[in-house]
């Protein structure tokens, strides 16, 4: 559910931040297809149990630019694959792969910055289980002016933790429908396999 919903977080804040229905799509499509470029990392690395090595660490730091290779060349998805080139970058240029800054970092992944980091902390975790909406705002506003744009951070703390919930409640729920539906589609393949 992950990708699901960094998109619907990232679509409020685009939907708070006045983003044009035009720019949503994009915006949409570029948070849905954040993590594509991790195709071209090698498993290897993507499923290592424990923390990365300096080599390790430097694979995972392309996919950016590897899901910007694959979307950059479909005319429809140009405007996205600049979310997913830019969704690691740090609005005090310490991000990857190109140590872009401030507003030189589209906006699609400005606020799409605080999306994702929103779900990593309050998602479950192999290593830890997710935490409370007030640790993951407290840490998103540390960050405002050095991870994340502080407009970005404004928005997001503009938005009721009420609302963050009811979106994380309605992907769930519809990734939990889907994930249904996939069994029973198994279930009855197998038993036309039979």
């Amino acid at each position: 559910g992950h990708s699901r919903r960094v998109t619907e977080y990232t679509v409020e804040l685009a939907r708070q931040a006045g983003v044009n229905d035009d720019d949503m799509i994009q915006v949409r499509r570029g948070a849905l297809l954040h993590d594509i470029g991790k195709i071209g990392v090698p498993d290897r690395v993507l499923l290592k149990p424990g923390p990365l090595d300096d080599e390790e660490r430097a694979e995972m730091r392309r996919h950016p630019l590897l899901g910007y290779e694959m979307l950059v060349g479909i005319p429809f998805l140009t405007r996205a694959a600049e979310i997913v080139l830019a969704h690691q970058e740090r609005y005090d240029g310490e991000g990857y792969p190109c140590r872009l800054k401030g507003e030189d970092i589209p906006l699609g992944a400005r606020l799409f910055a605080v999306a994702d980091t929103f779900d990593a902390i309050t998602s479950d975790r192999p290593y830890r289980a997710g935490r409370p909406y007030e640790i993951a705002a407290a840490e998103i506003k540390i960050e405002s002016g050095k991870q994340f744009d502080p407009l970005a951070v404004e928005i997001f703390q503009s938005v009721s933790p009420e609302k963050w919930q009811a979106i994380r409640s309605e992907v769930n729920e519809l990734v939990e429908q889907r994930r249904l539906a996939m069994q029973s589609l198994a279930r009855a393949l197998v038993g036309e396999q039979k």
